[in-house]
C-alpha cells in the first residue's frame, strides 16, 4: 500500500486552542517548573563576579559551583525519575519543587564559599530531577500532532527564566545583593499548591501506576540508544552552557558593562532564545526533529562575530539575539525528541538521565572557558566564540546521523508500540534495535 501522505499540522495558536483544560494547566504547571528551576540557577550565573569578590577569591573558584550543580544532575534525574515512574510524576514534581526552593534559600546563608559549593552541589540534584518528570507529564498529557508545539513552549522555561534573573539582576542586584537575590529564587515553592489544585496525573501513568518499569533492563536492552542520547544532550549541553554561563561574566569584565546593561542585554537575548524555541518546536512537526535540529545548530554560526566581538553594548545584545535563536530554536525540539525515543515503562527516568549525563559531560564548560580566557589575557571572546562554533557543527552532525520516532503514540508499557513508529526499534536512523 502506498504511504499516505501527512497533513500539513496546524499552526501553534490553533494547537494550544485544541488543548483540554486539563491540558492546558498542565503545560503551564510544567513550564512554570521549568522556568523557575532555571531562574535559581541562573541567579548563581548573574552573581559570580559578586561572590568571588564577597569571599575574596578568583571568579573560576566560584565557577567551581557552576561545574557541581551541573555535575550532580543526573543523580537527580536517577532519583526523581525513578520516583515518578514508581510513585507518579505530579507527587514527584510537587517534592522536587520544594527541594529546590528550600535549597536555594539555603544557598543565601552560606557563611563560606565551600558551603556555597555544598549547597549548590545537593541544588544540582534537585534541579536534575524537574526536566524529565514535567517533560514527561506534559507531554504523556498532550496530543500526539501538538507535540511539537508543546515542546518548544516547555523548553522555553530555560530561557524564561534565564529572562527572570536577568530583570532581577539588572533592576535590583543594588539593592538586594547575591544573598538577597537567592532569597528570592526560594517563592517557586508556591507553584506546588497550583500543582496540587488543578494539575492531573499523566493518563499514560494511570493506565500502568501497578507496573514499574524496569531501569536497568531497559538501558541493557536499549544500550545503544541510550549512549547515542547521551552524546546528543552532551553536545547540546556544551551549546547552550558554552554561550550563557560566562555571557554575563563576558559582559562585565571584558566589556565593562554595569550590572544594569548586562542585565538588559540578557534580557534582549533570552527573548530571542524563547522566540528560537516557539520558532522550532512547531517546524520540527513539519520537517522533522533531527533536520530541525541541524538546521537550528547551524544557524548559530554567522552570529558568532557579532555576539563577541560588536564594539558597542547595543550590538552586542542583538548578536546575542540572534545566536539564542538558533541556540534555543535547537533546544525546543529536546523534549518531543527524547521522550519519543524512550521505553514508556521509563518514561520518567530515561529521558532525562540521558539528558542529565550529558550534562554532566558538559560540567566544566564555565570553567574551561574561564581558564582558555585566562590562558588569552583575560580574552573571554576567544573562548566563547571558539568553542561555539565547533559545538554548533558538532551538535548538527550527530543529531543527522542518529535515530527519530516522531509522531510515535504514547500508550501504556504494558501495549507495544505501533510498528515502524516504535520509539525503541525505529525504522530511521542508525540505531534499530531488535524488539524486546
Amino acid at each position: 500500500m502506498p504511504t499516505p501522505v501527512a497533513s500539513r499540522p496546524p499552526g501553534l495558536l490553533a494547537q494550544l486552542r485544541a488543548l483540554s483544560v486539563a491540558q492546558r494547566h498542565t503545560l503551564v504547571a510544567c513550564l512554570l517548573g521549568w522556568t523557575l528551576d532555571a531562574f535559581d540557577f541562573f541567579i548563581l550565573v548573574f552573581a559570580v563576579k559578586s561572590i568571588a569578590e564577597d569571599f575574596h577569591t578568583q571568579v573560576t573558584d566560584v565557577t567551581l559551583a557552576i561545574s557541581l550543580t551541573l555535575a550532580l544532575r543526573p543523580v537527580g534525574a536517577l532519583i526523581f525519575g525513578w520516583a515518578a515512574d514508581r510513585y507518579g510524576r505530579h507527587p514527584t514534581l510537587m517534592v522536587n519543587i520544594i527541594a529546590y526552593s528550600v535549597l536555594e534559600l539555603a544557598s543565601a546563608g552560606a557563611p563560606s564559599l565551600p558551603v556555597l559549593i555544598g549547597l549548590r552541589a545537593l541544588y544540582g540534584i534537585a534541579m536534575g530531577g524537574e526536566w524529565g518528570v514535567g517533560a514527561a507529564l506534559a507531554l504523556e498529557s498532550a496530543p500526539t500532532e501538538s507535540r511539537g508545539a508543546i515542546s518548544g513552549i516547555l523548553q522555553q522555561g530555560y530561557p524564561l527564566g534565564y529572562l527572570l534573573a536577568s530583570i532581577l539582576f539588572g533592576l535590583f542586584f543594588s539593592v538586594l545583593g547575591w544573598r538577597g537575590m537567592f532569597v528570592v529564587g526560594a517563592l517557586p515553592a508556591g507553584v506546588v499548591l497550583y500543582l496540587r489544585a488543578k494539575v492531573p496525573e499523566s493518563p499514560t501513568w494511570r493506565k500502568d501506576a501497578t507496573k514499574p518499569g524496569d531501569l536497568a533492563k531497559a538501558l541493557r536492552q536499549h544500550l545503544p540508544r541510550f549512549a547515542y542520547l547521551v552524546i546528543l544532550m552532551a553536545a547540546f549541553n556544551f551549546f547552550s552552557h558554552g554561550t550563557q554561563d560566562i555571557y554575563p561574566t563576558f559582559l562585565q569584565k571584558q566589556r565593562g558593562l554595569t550590572p544594569h546593561e548586562v542585565g538588559a542585554v540578557a534580557v534582549t537575548y533570552n527573548l530571542g532564545a524563547i522566540l528560537g524555541g516557539l520558532t522550532f518546536g512547531p517546524l520540527s512537526e513539519r520537517i522533522g526533529r533531527r533536520r530541525a535540529i541541524a538546521g537550528a545548530a547551524l544557524l548559530a554560526l554567522p552570529m558568532i562575530p557579532l555576539w563577541v566581538l560588536a564594539p558597542s553594548p547595543w550590538l552586542l545584545a542583538a548578536g546575542a539575539f540572534l545566536l539564542q535563536v538558533a541556540v534555543q530554536g535547537a533546544w525546543g525540539i529536546v523534549p518531543a525528541h527524547l521522550n519519543e525515543l524512550s521505553p514508556a515503562s521509563v518514561r520518567g527516568t530515561f529521558p532525562g538521565l540521558a539528558y542529565q549525563l550529558g550534562n554532566l559531560l558538559a560540567a566544566a564548560t564555565a570553567t574551561i572557558q574561564s581558564r582558555i580566557a585566562d590562558a588569552s589575557g583575560g580574552n573571554y571572546a576567544v573562548a566563547l566564540g571558539g568553542m561555539t562554533a565547533v559545538v554548533a557543527v558538532s551538535l548538527a552532525t550527530v543529531a543527522i546521523l542518529g535515530p527519530e520516532a516522531k509522531g510515535v503514540t504514547f500508550k501504556p508499557a504494558s501495549l507495544p508500540e505501533p510498528g515502524s513508529d516504535n520509539p525503541l526499534t525505529g525504522s530511521r536512523g542508525m540505531f534499530k534495535n531488535t524488539p524486546p
